[in-house]
């Protein structure tokens, strides 16, 4: 028969060891990016590695309790930038946003740089910047402030190749990815230059792009 209380002990004991697991998590995702050993965050926790696998099954799901909040307020960003008026205005405050954050954490980094399956906060927040980006793309065409031939597909993969460096450019200097998001967003103006060569790749091949740039492709699903 088990003891008064003895339930409750163990409902706060599992509480106390998620939330280890996911301060742990935090600190390791964010120094060495998603492809992290799960027996480093396990053994920063003080729990073995069936206590991880008892609250998070793989890493995606991990991922996904780590990460929701970051990829919520994302969105949240992403409709106060609809919101602007001016969507110049708009585009540049959104990125500025997200490339703070993947200056600050590789594992940040890495979830919105790359494909990673089995984040549903991640597949719509992708959904979500898609169209965001799209629609401001759209609206800054319309006032002359954007270049006619760029399309959001050509955005995504080319701040996703730019986000890649920017954990090692904020080590070696911080805040120097200013200077590069600047460069590129200026080939966005108008007023830019010479046309496009070439059409832009699909959804389809901008997501298999994205998902082979990770260095967690065998590994996500563990």
């Amino acid at each position: 028969m088990l003891q008064k209380g003895g339930p409750v002990t163990l409902r706060r004991d599992a509480r106390r060891n998620r939330d280890a697991l996911l301060s742990a998590a935090r600190e390791v995702f964010a120094a060495l990016g998603l492809d992290a050993p799960l027996d480093e965050i396990a053994r920063r926790a003080g729990v073995g590695n069936a206590t991880l696998y008892r609250h998070f099954p793989n890493r995606a799901a991990l991922v996904e309790a780590v990460f929701h909040e970051l990829l919520t307020g994302t969105r949240r960003r992403g409709e106060e930038a609809r919101a602007e008026p001016d969507a110049w205005t708009g585009l540049t405050r959104y990125l500025d946003g997200i490339f703070e954050g993947l200056a600050a954490d590789r594992g940040a980094n890495d979830l919105m740089t790359t494909g990673l399956e089995g984040v549903p906060s991640l597949d719509a927040l992708h959904a979500h910047n898609l169209e965001t980006v799209g629609m401001l793309l759209s609206r800054g065409q319309e006032q002359g402030t954007v270049r006619d031939d760029v399309v959001a597909e050509d955005l995504l993969l080319a701040l996703a190749a730019l986000g890649r460096v920017v954990p090692a450019c904020a080590e070696a200097a911080p805040g120097a990815w200013r200077r590069f998001l600047a460069l590129f967003l200026d080939g966005l103006r108008a007023e830019a230059g010479r046309p496009l060569p070439g059409p832009p790749l699909s959804l389809d091949q901008l997501g298999r792009v994205l998902h082979d740039l990770g260095p967690h492709r065998t590994r996500a699903s563990r």
